[in-house]
């Protein structure tokens, strides 16, 4: 199961970056996740409120996952969403976009804020 894995990495990334902002609490993790990575966002998102529950700095914070499409560019000129075959071409297009998983932003409080 990949995506335990993942949540704690979502966790982890989130809560140093919660800390180096000196933060009371994580309200939201917003998350971009590719479409082609096979990840389940819905398992994401309930295990990283498992592994979360007893931080009381994420005393309710939620996980919000926004599904990214694929692009691929090839040689030939040719950018679109095509995977597995460029429609120009015939080749493997390169995917530059559709395979992350990265923390883009949080939501939090800050003492004075």
């Amino acid at each position: 199961m990949h995506e335990y894995s993942i949540a704690y990495d979502i966790y982890t990334t989130a809560r140093r970056a919660a800390l180096e902002n000196k933060a009371n609490l994580v309200k939201r993790v917003h998350v971009d996740v590719g479409e082609i990575t096979l990840v389940n966002p819905e398992q994401v998102e309930f295990l990283f409120s498992a592994i979360s529950e007893d931080d009381p700095l994420f005393r309710g914070a939620a996980l919000v996952c926004r599904a990214v499409k694929p692009r691929t560019r090839c040689t030939c000129g040719y950018e679109g969403d095509e995977i597995f075959v460029c429609p120009g071409c015939g080749a493997l297009p390169e995917v530059v976009q559709g395979r992350e998983i990265v923390v883009t932003s949080l939501e939090i409080d800050v003492d004075g804020a």
